[in-house]
């Protein structure tokens, strides 16, 4: 709901009030965003000046009591006293940069609009109601927009700006923001998500008290050294309870979010496009829109804003004909064959993953031109390498149709290696500095999609591609950073554009290969986690996570993910031993305990695997279909991180909870486990149960020998027999119990192994080991 009068502007969802006021200087004096309150004129919220601080800009001679520097504004500039992070910086036609904006009108619009040229979010019913506020600036008469947009069901606001040069000489941007916002105080918590390629989403607290914390990219992409999303918390805010508001952007290029303490211990975030090496000339008539920012608020802890995310996510940024479907079981061929692949051996790959019940069937990088490693052949789509595929993708897609399952291929259209035919014939399209050395990465370089003629090729390319009979899927990889950026496309003083034009491009392929082609499940790659933003999340519904698929690496990753994105868009696969990025042995119920809280997958060649874990890989395929809605759909809840992770996932009508508890590493004597849970109905009973699994005697080691009646040799003839017909019972976890026991006290679970004896009351534990664990209302 929106209350606006031209004085006060109050924008209330369910659970969230956010209001500003109008000063009588003209600038927009930001008073409140937490939890709901009801007040029509909330004066109560003013801050009261009489003398301004010593040391400080006043605003103008008839208001010797204001300070710019000290209001929380809802924008701010430089030149008028307010040193600050500004939200706008220009350099007008004049060699000057100030900039004076004051309140000139507002209209409520009753829907979402979209903006020119950017994703954003939508509201395919209407509810959504926009505000937006223009403001003229008095020196030079720029135009500035502020948009709100109110989600009342999901406790979300979003903002944008929008930049409009309504004087007669040109002006050059060269910082534009999407928002700012003050808090009235200092000692709040920075929560941020760091990392690199296969160490994405690395949690990181700071309590800022002084200073500047900024956190960015400069890669081309949202990246995985700093992922867009953000948080700001009380310092004692924990996981149910306290004040936290969550930031992302709807946007896939460099970012920047910078939260500072001002001299007078209130705090600022500043948040958007990066200003490193950005600029954008408008002419007369021009306007710049920025991206959209996403802002929730929880009184309730980490828990409800990320849940408020969540809903946001699923509800107003993925969209099209996989926005609610069930996601598709894959097995993806590149761990298991890499560049190394024919006709026979894919199909013979494909046979063992359907008898095991998996759904579709991904082909690699390596299936295109002279692609037989990665550093050449970038580029070349029209050129199916027929030595490895004799019937071309036509063929190969029509075998793996006819065995029953859907057919997908990988793709990289944003990327060109100079051996290749595509960049023989143009290597103009080619992001590079004519007659200067190139900075080389993933010996590829980036194909410059702010010219329009390549976005062209390259929609005509993957058009043919996309439209191959019987494809279903599209993995779109992105493997290389941005390093010198220069477009030989632009002219020499619209450098400082290519970052962002190279993003606009970006998303007219994107949104054109989307329209064509509804019904093909798109799936996101950039190294991994190298792009993984809500800008990408509009046209892909789901995002490979990360190139880790290491299963305790995964605990940390996909715990971050899950503060900010919902289990529907980050996939997850189950591969081989020892891992390939990290070397690590993990038991294969371990490995899908943790990718089943994803979108499942598989990467591993199951045509060498031992039958044991072909039988485990059925069993589990079979268990995640008949959870599969809750696991991919339901309301995520992250009950504990460290040594121990314990997540759990309940379906909307809080029927259904699967929870998956993990242990890095055994602790010495340490014999009882307690399993919380969460989201479940109070006023039901429950029933709570686990999997009934058996255990490899080999992981007893040299115990068995207190129960042999002759000696056995670790690893010995006689050890492997034994092994492969006498399993170890695993515990049995079975009983009926109310929800609010479930919610408030969990369940204690059966002890574990602390080297005194074993039987089936016994939990078998070791390091990396997992459990599923599943309630159902009676």
């Amino acid at each position: 709901m929106i209350k606006a009068d031209g004085k006060v502007f109050i924008l209330n969802t369910n659970n969230t009030t956010y209001a500003f006021r109008v000063l009588e200087t003209g600038q927009l004096e930001h008073l409140y965003y937490g939890r709901l309150i009801h007040e029509d004129e909330p004066s109560v919220l003013n801050e009261k000046r009489a003398f301004a601080p010593g040391n400080t800009v006043t605003y103008n001679s008839e208001h010797p009591e204001l300070t710019l520097e000290d209001v929380r504004l809802e924008t701010s500039a430089i030149g008028k006293g307010d040193f600050r992070e500004p939200m706008v910086e220009v350099i007008c036609a004049d060699g000057s940069s100030t900039l004076d904006f004051v309140y000139d009108s507002y209209q409520v619009i009753n829907c979402k609009p979209e903006l020119q040229g950017l994703p954003s979010s939508y509201d395919e019913d209407d509810n959504a109601k926009t505000l937006e506020v223009t403001l003229k600036d008095k020196n030079h008469g720029f135009t500035l927009v502020l948009s709100y947009s109110v989600f009342e069901e999901c406790d979300v606001i979003t903002r944008t700006a929008r930049f409009i040069n309504s004087s007669d000489e040109s002006v050059k941007l060269t910082r534009m923001l999407s928002m700012i916002l003050d808090y009235d105080r200092a000692g709040l918590k920075v929560t941020s998500f760091h990392g690199s390629w296969t160490r994405e989403m690395n949690k990181a607290d700071m309590i800022l008290t002084a200073g500047k914390l900024v956190n960015s990219s400069f890669t081309g992409t949202s990246s995985n050294r700093c992922n867009p999303f953000f948080m700001v918390s009380e310092a004692d805010t924990t996981e149910s309870d306290g004040d936290v508001w969550g930031f992302n952007l709807v946007y896939s290029g460099n970012h920047y979010s910078a939260t500072e303490v001002s001299p007078w211990r209130k705090t600022r975030v500043a948040y958007g496009i990066n200003p490193q090496n950005f600029s954008w000339t408008l002419e007369a008539g021009e306007e710049f829109q920025a991206p959209e920012a996403v802002l929730t608020y929880s009184g309730a802890g980490y828990r409800q804003m990320s849940l408020n995310m969540h809903d946001f996510v699923r509800e107003h940024i993925t969209r099209g004909t996989w926005k609610y479907k069930e996601r598709p079981i894959l097995i993806n061929s590149w761990e298991a064959s890499y560049f190394d692949f024919t006709d026979k051996s894919l199909v013979k790959l494909a046979k063992t993953a359907k008898d095991t019940g998996m759904e579709l069937f991904v082909m690699d990088d390596g299936w295109f031109g002279e692609r037989n490693d990665d550093k050449r052949a970038l580029g070349d789509w029209d050129i199916v390498n027929t030595k490895k595929l004799p019937g071309g993708l036509e063929g190969l897609a029509k075998k793996i149709n006819d065995l029953g399952l859907m057919f997908g291929l990988w793709v990289e259209p944003e990327m060109i290696n100079v051996d290749s035919e595509l960049y023989r014939k143009h290597p103009e399209w080619a992001i590079d500095i004519p007659g200067m050395d190139h900075a080389e990465g993933r010996n590829q370089r980036l194909l410059d999609l702010c010219n329009p003629e390549v976005v062209d090729y390259m929609i005509d390319r993957m058009s043919e591609v996309f439209a191959t009979p019987g494809l279903s899927y599209i993995k779109w990889d992105m493997n290389r950073n941005f390093s010198d950026y220069y477009s030989k496309y632009l002219p020499a003083e619209k450098q400082q554009e290519v970052s962002h034009r190279y993003v606009l491009g970006f998303y007219r392929l994107l949104r054109i290969l989307a329209e064509k082609f509804p019904d093909i499940l798109m799936e996101g790659c950039a190294s991994g986690g190298n792009r993984f933003d809500l800008g990408a999340l509009c046209y892909y519904p789901q995002i490979w996570a990360s190139d880790n698929t290491d299963a305790v690496s995964r605990l940390t990753i996909q715990n971050g993910y899950s503060y900010a994105y919902p289990q529907s868009t980050y996939t997850a696969h189950v591969s081989a031993c020892p891992n390939h990025q990290t070397l690590r042995v993990t038991p294969i119920e371990s490995r899908f305990a943790v990718a089943s809280f994803g979108v499942l997958g598989y990467e591993l060649n199951l045509n060498d695997a031992k039958s044991e874990d072909i039988a485990s890989v059925k069993a589990q395929i079979e268990l995640y279909k008949t959870y599969r809605k809750t696991l991919q759909f339901g309301d995520f809840y992250r009950l504990k991180d460290g040594n121990i992770y314990e997540w759990s996932i309940v379906d909307k009508n809080k029927n259904t909870a699967v929870t998956m508890l993990m242990q890095r590493e055994i602790m010495a004597g340490e014999q009882y486990l307690r399993i919380d849970q969460a989201g479940l109905d109070n006023d039901s009973k429950y029933h709570f149960f686990g999997r009934k699994l058996e255990y490899n005697l080999k992981g007893f080691g040299d115990l068995v020998n207190t129960v042999a009646p002759v000696h056995i040799k670790q690893d010995g003839v006689l050890h492997n027999v034994i092994a492969k017909f006498v399993k170890m019972p695993g515990e049995n976890e079975d009983f009926v119990a109310s929800g609010d026991t479930l919610n408030n006290v969990g369940v204690k679970l059966s002890q574990s192994f602390v080297g005194t004896g074993y039987n089936e009351q016994v939990r078998y534990f070791p390091d990396f080991g997992a459990r599923l664990y599943f309630a159902e209302k009676i």
